[in-house]
């Protein structure tokens, strides 16, 4: 059986929104009848059960799984919140990709679908010698990229665009995420400068417009899987 290549929820930044993100596309996915699980590589800020897993099943309406007690869901999980890098020295240890990427070749096997949520912003350190970006390109996973229109956001959507465009690699599309309090001017112009910068870059002017989680669910979330 041929299973699909993974996508990958990446941000921006931190706190933008990527757990809701993957969590919403595993519902939608569920619905049209395909087996789903979701990873998140490394979940910094918590201790035991990973927080961000919590959310996927909460949003997917289904239950802590197998899985995710042997920790194939959440390979990596510190308590101190900070970088990847920084939360895995504090307790003595060291992100290595070959645990990732055997926990993830083992999720592919047994699903239609696996949804991978990255930690922290798209640029942030696994370990000193890696980045998450560059773990993403070595493995040329697609990648769905989360941001909003708070300020800082232009700047940090087209640095990643342009580090997406060095390293060759697929963007399924962008997903702008509204919730909370905007001015509309700034919302607006967000929203073309992203398209235009899209283009720009040479990548499709795919954007899904993520309202508020109450209405999240008529999200046409097909624009980022045709």
């Amino acid at each position: 059986m041929k299973h699909a290549r993974p996508i990958t929820i990446c941000g921006i930044d931190t706190g933008v929104g990527k757990s809701i993100v993957t969590g919403m596309l595993a519902r939608h996915l569920l619905k049209k009848s395909k087996v789903v699980i979701t990873q998140k590589l490394v979940q910094t800020g918590c201790n035991g059960r990973s927080e961000d897993i919590l959310v996927h099943r909460k949003l997917m309406g289904a239950q802590w799984h197998p899985l995710d007690e042997e920790k194939l869901t959440c390979p990596y999980c510190f308590p101190f919140p900070a970088s990847p890098h920084l939360a895995a020295q504090m307790v003595g240890a060291q992100i290595d990709p070959a645990t990732l990427e055997r926990a993830t070749e083992t999720l592919t096997t047994k699903c239609d679908q696996l949804l991978i949520e990255g930690a922290g912003g798209l640029l942030v350190p696994l370990n000193r010698d890696l980045l998450l970006i560059d773990y993403l390109a070595t493995h040329a996973y697609p990648v769905v990229l989360v941001t909003t229109p708070r300020l800082g956001s232009i700047n940090h959507t087209l640095l990643c665009l342009e580090a997406m465009q060095h390293r060759n690699m697929q963007l399924l599309g962008l997903v702008y995420n509204l919730f909370g309090s905007h001015p509309r001017e700034i919302v607006t112009e967000s929203l073309q400068i992203f398209k235009q910068y899209l283009h720009h870059y040479g990548f499709e002017q795919r954007v899904l417009l993520l309202p508020d989680i109450s209405e999240s669910l008529s999200t046409n979330w097909d624009i980022l899987l045709d």
